[in-house]
């Protein structure tokens, strides 16, 4: 039953309801939507105690509207879970979410705790400076990877991340905005820049290792199509063609 369905999937197919979804399977594509509902719960709750540190009411606005949105987001996605029977009403308040380790632990890319939030998002912020930066290499990574899950062969997820995406990216477009007026001055540019060299390693981690076991398992059940390596590369790409031209690369 299994094969059939690989073989299926190997093909294109595409699976529309947990009633014809094999255990293995499930058990991914579950890890995968957790992965996604706890970073951006815990995403949010970072944000959110940066909020009043952002200079003047459009700046606050807009961080404000990310933090709501990602809330959003997750909320979305859960539903999709509460389809394979989570318990949407109680997850959100399963866990810490603006609970944070030392700022200089060394997680590298291991999850940690028991929920399933990116280990970036164990790092506290330190001003608006910083959730700008974080907002803008994390944005970006996050929407290299939303092109990648808005192919997964769940359609129900793929439809609901083809919904987020646009919003994901748009986030970034407010970073950037934000980002631009920082670096104007001296001071501005060189906290920009000591912020950059601190989230890029640990945004790099979320793309996880270059040879991954759980790629290929996932790859067989076309959860995913893109090795870590190549999605990592073209973050990187991006991230360089929009910090060079504001000095930050």
């Amino acid at each position: 039953m299994d094969m059939k369905i690989e073989d299926y999937l190997a093909q294109g197919g595409k699976l529309t309801s947990p009633g014809n979804v094999p255990p293995r399977y499930r058990g991914e594509l579950l890890r995968l939507m957790a992965s996604f509902v706890d970073s951006e719960l815990a995403g949010a709750a970072g944000f959110a105690d940066t909020i009043n540190d952002a200079p003047g009411i459009k700046n606050r606005i807009a961080a404000a509207k990310i933090t709501q949105e990602k809330l959003d987001h997750a909320g979305r996605v859960l539903a999709v879970m509460g389809e394979f029977g989570a318990d949407t009403a109680r997850y959100d308040n399963s866990h810490d979410w603006a609970a944070r380790m030392d700022r200089d632990a060394d997680l590298a890319a291991a999850r940690h705790g028991d929920d399933m939030r990116l280990s970036v998002f164990h790092y506290p912020l330190q001003g608006y400076v910083d959730a700008v930066v974080l907002n803008v290499l994390m944005g970006l990574a996050t929407v290299v990877q939303m092109d990648e899950m808005k192919r997964v062969s769940y359609a129900p997820l793929a439809d609901t991340y083809r919904e987020i995406a646009p919003r994901e990216a748009r986030h970034v477009e407010l970073g950037l905005n934000g980002l631009r007026q920082i670096a104007e001055s001296d001071e501005g540019r060189a906290q920009a820049k000591d912020a950059i060299a601190y989230w890029m390693p640990k945004v790099d981690a979320t793309f996880g290792q270059s040879a991954s076991k759980r790629y290929d398992t996932q790859a067989r059940f076309g959860l995913r199509h893109t090795e870590n390596e190549k999605l990592r590369e073209l973050w990187a790409q991006r991230v360089n063609d929009l910090l060079a031209p504001m000095g930050l690369a």
